[in-house]
């Protein structure tokens, strides 16, 4: 069975509803976003930190999967489906897909601020206060601006068993996510799925772009690959 790779990014959940992180002026909410995703930012107001993902998780547990993230479940009848996402919410999993390896973080999880490796599952609001079992306090489970990205070595060597590569949602420009197309092998078939691309057709190899929203683009795509 052929192997498919798929890179997702904010505009995969957009149109669930999911706000994209950013403004167009760069801020969220009215923050800036090292205010509310950095350990700079933890360190300084923990209050507002965990008040700005409380909301977002609030949001994702009222939104649910779109068209696209259902096509890419459908897609696990006639391929080896393995999608890396730089998305937080759950909304893959919510729709049916089995191999999802998520390189900022996941929302609807929390980790102790004493070992890293202690995660647990969490749906409701985080305060100061709620420990874990080493009395130490829990924070979200987010990669934050100046953090390592642990799961980017493991999205790397998925990328590199592609036989077939999607690009969906993002724009790409935003590193070490950006960086990891060009692991695919030389060749491989590639659709970019974005209704604004920002790469043209001869910056890879057998690249076929889709300049569509993740809802009209992600079925279009996935027919040429079943062929239904």
């Amino acid at each position: 069975m052929k192997k498919i790779v798929v890179l997702t990014g904010a505009g995969m959940s957009a149109e669930s509803g999911i706000k994209t992180f950013r403004d167009a002026d760069g801020l969220w909410e009215g923050h800036d976003v090292m205010e509310v995703a950095s350990p700079q930012g933890f360190t300084n107001d923990p209050n507002l930190v965990l008040d700005f993902y409380n909301q977002r998780r609030r949001q994702l547990l009222e939104v649910s999967p779109n068209a696209a993230h259902e096509a890419l479940a459908h897609l696990e009848k006639d391929y080896d489906v393995e999608i890396i996402t730089q998305n937080v919410d759950d909304l893959h999993e919510r729709a049916g897909s089995t191999k999802v390896t998520h390189l900022h973080g996941e929302l609807l999880k929390v980790r102790s601020t004493f070992d890293e490796s202690l995660v647990l599952d969490w749906k409701q609001d985080l305060v100061l206060g709620d420990l874990c079992e080493h009395q130490s306090q829990l924070r979200p489970h987010i990669v934050w601006f100046g953090e390592a990205v642990p799961m980017f070595e493991r999205a790397i060597e998925i990328i590199q068993e592609a036989d077939i590569a999607m690009v969906i949602g993002t724009s790409m420009q935003v590193y070490p996510a950006a960086g990891l197309i060009h692991y695919a092998p030389t060749g491989t078939p590639t659709f970019f799925i974005d209704p604004k691309p920002s790469i043209s057709e001869s910056a890879l190899e057998n690249l076929t772009i889709i300049a569509e929203r993740a809802t009209i683009g992600v079925p279009i795509a996935v027919e040429r690959l079943t062929g239904i």
